[in-house]
């Protein structure tokens, strides 16, 4: 199973996009950790069976194939703050986020109901 960390792992306009970002979010002050980029199906399919046919919460609606993370245009990330990941940090995300959105990226934190993430980011289809 793969779940990779790197940017190198992501599509070319995708990961040039995201070194912009990532730029923005430094001279904003966000320390930025990228927690997945690429999944293959295997990886994508355990955390689609997580809550449903294996113990633990619900953590994606994507079956493999389905998720950005497959197609290399898609990453996860937290906010850090010092050693910590700060999930809670709601206005580190709708910073994070508002910076990916005026790279042209999509953040899913503006998605609606269970589809809602705030740590993840993606290319525009």
């Amino acid at each position: 199973m793969i779940n990779s960390r790197s940017l190198l792992d992501l599509n070319d306009d995708f990961r040039s996009l995201v070194g912009l970002w990532l730029q923005d979010c430094a001279d904003a002050g966000l320390d930025i950790l990228i927690v997945s980029t690429y999944r293959d199906n295997e990886y994508q399919n355990y955390l689609y069976s997580l809550g449903r046919t294996k113990k633990g919460r619900i953590v994606t609606n994507a079956r493999a194939g389905e998720s950005e993370h497959n197609k290399r245009k898609a990453l996860d990330f937290c906010i850090m703050h010092g050693r910590v990941c700060a999930w809670n940090d709601k206005a580190g995300f709708m910073q994070a986020g508002m910076l990916a959105e005026a790279r042209g990226l999509v953040w899913a934190g503006r998605w609606n109901g269970k589809l809602r993430e705030t740590g993840h980011i993606q290319h525009k289809k």
